[in-house]
């Protein structure tokens, strides 16, 4: 496998060279030997980013509101990362983002850089490289990341555990969407956004949002409560008001210190999953070993308890 020079791919991302940031995501999805070098490359550049979660059923607008939040950080001058979760190869359908082509319009802009993930199976609305590709932008000097996932439904509450702030999408005349969403994805939302507001039934849908919010609320003084934006983003109206209301938590966050929490969280659930991936490797190796064969006869006649034998086991490997 061809080696890279790592520490010149990680100074050639933080000049915004595109190819670099590539390279290095690419890096990170296949799980490369040479993964250890370039996190612990791009730990010291990393903690800057503003990192926004977009989620929401199929058909709600996610790509369109992720363009037009592009188009309003880029006129403030902000640097912009996307990371959009492809449910299939990034490389199969429209080359770009899958099918998500109206973000072309900023495909040849210097300031943002676009990536499309697949999940490879992956469950939660996110593909498993996410938190890392996360870094990755982080480090290249994006100020803004937004993360669009795969549009799944209520199951895609994994984006609230990776985002700085967690937008939830809805919109009218998608039937029972609410109903169906909100033991999921109506619980994790910091902000949310009710687009194609200029459909019949904006009004209500905001409405009935704002009911179920309000049902068991136990929220005291100081706490954040959730503003409900209207947008039309594929006109760009709302979209300044859901910048404000960004903006307004992610100033919340930090004089609450609930942005390091998040953060320091954030990296807990990433240690713990490389951790857990490590040792499933190791696990998966031991098929033949003798301490393995050694316990599973103890267990198969009894002598051992499956629980006692798993001890055994995993205080063998802490040994070696």
């Amino acid at each position: 496998m061809t080696t890279v020079d790592v520490p010149l791919l990680v100074a050639q991302a933080r000049e915004g060279r595109p190819r670099a940031v590539a390279r290095l995501i690419s890096l990170v999805e296949g799980a490369s030997p040479q993964l250890r070098e370039v996190m612990a490359a791009l730990a010291p550049l990393t903690g800057g980013a503003y990192v926004v979660g977009l989620t929401g059923s199929p058909g709600v607008g996610k790509s369109t509101t992720t363009s037009a939040l592009v188009s309003a950080y880029r006129k403030a001058g902000r640097r912009v990362g996307v990371l959009a979760v492809d449910p299939s190869s990034p490389f199969s359908g429209g080359a770009l983002l899958g099918d998500r082509v109206r973000m072309s319009d900023h495909a040849s802009d210097p300031g943002v850089y676009i990536r499309s993930m697949a999940t490879r199976g992956h469950l939660g609305g996110l593909a498993w490289a996410a938190p890392q590709a996360i870094r990755v932008l982080d480090a290249a000097g994006c100020e803004v990341i937004l993360v669009e996932t795969v549009g799944v439904g209520q199951s895609e509450v994994e984006i609230a555990s990776q985002a700085d702030t967690s937008v939830v999408l809805l919109a009218p005349g998608m039937g029972d969407g609410i109903q169906a969403a909100k033991a999921g994805i109506l619980e994790i939302g910091d902000v949310y956004v009710v687009n194609k507001a200029d459909r019949d039934g904006a009004d209500a849908a905001a409405r009935e949002l704002h009911h179920m919010l309000g049902l068991g609320e136990s929220r005291g003084p100081g706490d954040w409560r959730p503003p409900i934006v209207k947008t039309v983003a594929a006109r760009g109206q709302g979209i300044e008001e859901l910048v404000e209301a960004l903006e307004k938590h992610r100033a919340w966050t930090r004089e609450r210190g609930v942005l390091a929490e998040r953060r320091t969280a954030r990296a807990a659930r990433e240690v713990e999953t490389i951790a857990i991936t490590s040792l499933r490797a190791r696990l998966a190796d031991l098929h033949g070993d003798a301490r393995l064969d050694a316990l599973a006869a103890r267990v198969a006649t009894g002598e051992l308890d499956p629980y006692t034998a798993a001890d055994a086991l995993l205080d063998s490997l802490a040994e070696t």
